[in-house]
């Protein structure tokens, strides 16, 4: 669980630039660095957010097991990760898991363009759940 929530912190500050910028105009340098591996990022946290939302449903007898907090976290965190990740990888996603497709690629488009006006609360929430599911870790449940 900490690395998703490193993950997480990661795709939240991709996805706020602005916002980063806003308060620390100095770490432009940095985002400019991050920036140019956004797509490859992006394309990963998604398909490990698919992933982790598929062994998340296989492994719902969790919450049976005493749980139920831990196994929400985890889901929680990996729909963010498919989420921030499909919007932060689009172009790489496009690339090679749509370029046979244009219906799947047009989709895909239209999910984006939906999901685009939400990237900056979505990078809020990325970080702060980043954060949680760090601590989530060590708590005894």
């Amino acid at each position: 669980m900490i690395l998703d929530g490193l993950t997480l912190i990661i795709l939240g500050i991709l996805a706020a630039p602005s916002l980063i910028l806003a308060k620390k105009p100095d770490a432009a340098e940095k985002l400019a660095k991050m920036a140019k591996w956004q797509g490859w990022i992006g394309f990963i946290a998604f398909l490990w957010g698919l992933w982790g939302i598929i062994w998340a449903i296989l492994t719902i007898g969790w919450i049976a097991y005493g749980w139920p907090v831990r196994w929400f976290t985890w889901l929680i965190c990996n729909i963010i990760e498919l989420v921030l990740g499909f919007m932060l990888g689009y172009g790489l996603i496009a690339k090679y898991a749509l370029s046979k497709s244009e219906a799947a690629k047009e989709k895909a488009g239209k999910i984006l363009a939906k999901l685009g006006p939400m990237q900056g609360t979505l990078a809020i929430i990325s970080l702060i759940f980043g954060v949680w599911t760090i601590i989530a870790a060590f708590l005894p449940f």
